[in-house]
């Protein structure tokens, strides 16, 4: 009778091998919708002090009299239209909102509506940047974080709202803004890198289950999901750990020099009341309070790439996610 280790072992190579099974269906749809129609997408801009405005109107007509409620929003149709007649145009808060899973997948949004910002954007005006993201891949954060510094190099202010969490890749993209807002139980920081990786030789041996594979070069695979892992592969990935981890430190030193990295830079997270204390956010508070002050001084625009998705690429999508959830490259 096999033990209860065997039967869990095996369901998690049957799992894999589903997995990869549908990666490759899914990967061959994907190649199809491609090949079908390539749509791209769109930049989709909302006014949010008009947005604002609206939702402000209906609670006030909840509370004022008929004739008082028409009376307010003819004079903020005059206002509007005064605005527009003076020809003075106000300077503008573009609003960028970044929700990241583990492979950054928000970024091919972020760099177009980027590029967006870049081609409009005048002297005064500024960027406010919502991060969500408990972090992930190191190549895409670090992409990530290489896009944000297209902003500085415009000399565009950059201020980073962080509601919820912005922790190892997120914060890596959040110290290159010029100030970050943290609400006080966000959780900040994480500077620290991790991989890991299920692995089933033992079982596969057990089973009288050969694994070959076949590489050039010593350290071309370090550690693997199959074969049997070495000591020597093992360091290797360590000292690639700790040397992408030196660069993270060095990243975050850059753009926030009054840190104190032996004390922050250990992987541990933090609330974002110690997060101001530590120095790792400048000040607390929430992304709606900072919206709600940009609109009394600006003009806020929230931009928004949206591509329209195949049917093939939200199944690969998923299936990518499945495969996540079994191996992790280094994630910072």
């Amino acid at each position: 009778m096999e033990s209860l280790f065997s039967h869990y072992a095996l369901f998690l190579a049957d799992t894999a091998t589903i997995v990869v099974a549908i990666l490759i269906l899914a990967g061959g749809l994907v190649a199809i919708g491609k090949q079908k129609g390539k749509g791209g997408g769109q930049i989709q801009v909302t006014d949010l002090n008009r947005q604002l405005e609206t939702m402000g109107d209906s609670v006030q007509a909840a509370r004022l009299s008929k004739k008082a409620g028409k009376a307010l929003q003819k004079a903020h149709k005059a206002r509007r239209k005064a605005e527009a007649k003076s020809g003075i145009a106000k300077p503008c808060v573009y609003f960028l909102d970044f929700k990241g899973d583990i492979r950054a997948s928000a970024l091919a949004a972020l760099r177009e509506e980027i590029s967006a910002v870049l081609q409009a954007a005048q002297p005064g005006d500024e960027v406010l940047l919502r991060i969500e993201s408990g972090g992930g891949m190191v190549n895409s954060y670090g992409l990530a974080a290489a896009q944000l510094l297209r902003l500085r190099a415009a000399k565009l202010p950059l201020t980073v709202m962080v509601d919820t969490v912005a922790a190892s890749g997120g914060y890596l993209m959040a110290v290159v803004a010029d100030r970050i807002i943290a609400a006080p139980f966000a959780m900040i920081g994480s500077i620290g890198v991790i991989a890991q990786i299920p692995n089933f030789h033992r079982w596969l041996r057990s089973k009288n289950i050969d694994m070959e594979q076949f590489t050039a070069g010593k350290f071309k695979r370090t550690v693997t999901l199959f074969g049997e892992n070495t000591e020597a592969g093992r360091a290797k990935l360590r000292e690639e750990l700790e040397e992408t981890h030196a660069h993270f430190r060095d990243f975050v030193q850059t753009y926030r020099p009054q840190l104190d990295l032996a004390q922050v830079a250990t992987g541990e997270a933090w609330l974002g009341s110690r997060a101001l204390e530590l120095g790792l956010v400048d000040a607390l508070g929430t992304s709606d309070d900072e919206l709600l002050n940009a609109a009394k001084r600006a003009k806020v625009l929230a931009v928004h790439y949206q591509r329209k998705s195949t049917l093939p690429q939200r199944l690969g999508l998923a299936a990518q996610k499945s495969w996540d959830s079994l191996w992790q490259a280094p994630l910072s």
